[in-house]
């Protein structure tokens, strides 16, 4: 499948409730306005608990997941050569890879890749062949032959195989035919009466009669008896010898054993390094089932394109999906400070201090006159109530309460009573493994040579929060060193309280923190008063103590 016309828009790894309702929500504006190209909402990681409520409420699809935005064998053109029957001739196998300008021809059954042949091949079944009895050990078809030699059948089933004896020209008189035509043989030979009944009678399997010869009755007849093949060709003797080995299956000299094929989802630069090693110029290519779609060379991966991705709710390389630095990102809708996100081209790219991204698609909504559907509505309302922690959160702009007032309107919602059934379906962890709440909201950091990550859980809950605590620490004790970071945080938010308790880990992050929030004592965790806001309250101070150490 070539998937240039798509644009994947998505958002974060360890994706919230804004990076998946803004990017399907900011998918629908571009569809609507952009209609040639089609604006596919994606999702970077698992979705968690609040952002399928948030789903399910109203009644939109969770978007599917996209793991490495790499160019793949589906974003380049695959060339479409048709697959060919194992049993078609050496002739005919040419003659098509003339046609359609091929080197290599795919032998496919029922769609699935039974071998390969080329042009050499073909041309050394030609030159090192000198085996009189080939044409049985390939077991050719005579319709086979009859292609190959523009002949006529005359007697017996074209159908049916030449599967042994040898070829043979009967150039001498009938006498000195009869010391080499075995039982079995295949003779070409000329017009003679004699010659022909001689080849009969010396149970030939089938004789080929040159340059149009009329072939008398009795010779009909008595080839029947005898269950001799006859068939006449237009060509003279030289000809008919010269091609008749053409008439072979392809079948008999494809190449079945170590194919190297390549599946449709296979990453570009890994075809690439393979085929740097082999000396083959064409691969077939193969979908997820297996089944044979077609081929590609060398030169196809020089004109490979790259996918095309928006960016939604980041602008850090960290937190974006795989393999970002080899897509062509087209534009950025973040509201985070700026990042480490580098682009080949210039790009469209709107980064507005507010509390959250889905405002800013709200935003552009209304500057395009795009009228918004309510189960969109509904969905970037949730995503800023959930990023303003329903407007406690510093972050929390006028611009932001206003737009999710609005949007609450239009979805039919009401906002306090919504956002308490949202909350609580997030902080349902009961069911849940320390690991996978402690990745459930967790992002990763770098400043000059340091790089943290911090992790974070909201709840209404002070005892469920307690419950958290008692589960994460052993765990961050016992994987800190797999997070593959310097530091390592974890925010236990009270929303009704606005307090958080900080869980520090690794060299340093306690001593970190106490000067960040001049605790005037180091330890494994910290009581932050009126700190919600993982992006506003705690990276800046953060990052400002880890200057001030350097």
């Amino acid at each position: 499948m070539f998937e240039h016309n798509f644009v994947f828009v998505v958002g974060h790894k360890n994706p919230d409730t804004d990076s998946v309702c803004s990017a399907i929500a900011y998918a629908e504006l571009k569809n609507t306005l952009h209609p040639s190209d089609e604006y596919v909402p994606m999702r970077a990681g698992h979705l968690n608990e609040e952002t399928q409520f948030v789903l399910k409420k109203f009644g939109v699809m969770e978007p599917p997941r996209l793991n490495d935005v790499r160019t793949q064998v589906r974003d380049i053109e695959i060339r479409q050569t048709p697959g060919v029957n194992r049993n078609i001739s050496l002739k005919k196998a040419w003659t098509l890879m003339n046609e359609i300008g091929v080197v290599t021809l795919p032998i496919t059954n029922r769609n699935k890749l039974e071998g390969l042949i080329t042009i050499t091949d073909i041309a050394m079944s030609y030159m090192d062949v000198y085996d009189s009895r080939i044409l049985a050990r390939a077991k050719t078809q005579y319709k086979n032959i009859l292609e190959t030699l523009d002949a006529d059948m005359v007697v017996g089933d074209k159908n049916a195989y030449f599967e042994e004896g040898k070829v043979l020209v009967a150039a001498a008189n009938p006498d000195l035919m009869e010391d080499y035509i075995e039982p079995g043989d295949l003779v070409i030979l000329g017009n003679r009466y004699e010659s022909q009944l001689c080849a009969i009678e010396m149970e030939a399997k089938a004789i080929i009669v040159c340059e149009g010869a009329k072939i008398s009755k009795t010779i009909q007849q008595l080839a029947k008896d005898h269950q001799c093949t006859v068939i006449r060709a237009p060509h003279d003797t030289f000809t008919v010898a010269r091609l008749i080995n053409q008439s072979m299956p392809i079948s008999y000299f494809m190449r079945r054993d170590s194919l190297i094929t390549f599946r449709t989802d296979s990453y570009v630069d890994e075809a690439r390094a393979i085929m740097a090693k082999k000396r083959h110029r064409d691969f077939p290519i193969l979908d997820r089932r297996g089944n044979y779609i077609g081929m590609i060379s060398r030169r196809n991966l020089l004109g490979s394109g790259r996918k095309r991705v928006i960016l939604v709710d980041h602008n850090e390389q960290k937190q974006a999906v795989d393999g970002i630095e080899d897509a062509e990102i087209l534009e950025i809708i973040d509201h985070h400070r700026l990042g480490t996100i580098e682009t080949i081209s210039p790009v469209f790219f709107r980064n507005q201090p507010l509390g959250c991204t889905a405002t800013i698609v709200y935003q552009m909504y209304q500057e395009n006159q795009v009228e918004i559907k309510p189960e969109i509505a509904g969905l970037l309302c949730s995503a800023i109530l959930s990023d303003t922690l329903m407007y406690r959160s510093p972050t929390c702009t006028q611009v932001d309460k206003e737009a999710a007032e609005q949007l609450a309107n239009i979805a039919g919602i009401d906002v306090r009573q919504y956002a308490t059934e949202m909350f609580r379906a997030g902080s349902n962890l009961k069911n849940k493994s320390a690991k996978e709440i402690f990745h459930q909201d967790y992002k990763k950091f770098s400043m000059n040579d340091t790089t943290f990550g911090v992790g974070q859980i909201s709840s209404m809950d002070e005892a469920e929060l307690k419950e958290i605590k008692e589960r994460l620490v052993p765990y961050m004790n016992s994987s800190y060193e797999a997070e593959g970071v310097n530091m390592l945080f974890f925010m236990l938010t009270n929303m009704v309280m606005a307090t958080t308790e900080l869980l520090c880990k690794g060299s340093g992050a306690a001593e970190l923190v106490q000067t960040a929030f001049s605790f005037a004592e180091v330890s494994d965790s910290y009581i932050l008063e009126g700190v919600v806001s993982r992006k506003k309250q705690l990276i800046p101070e953060l990052m400002i103590a880890i200057q001030q150490e350097d």
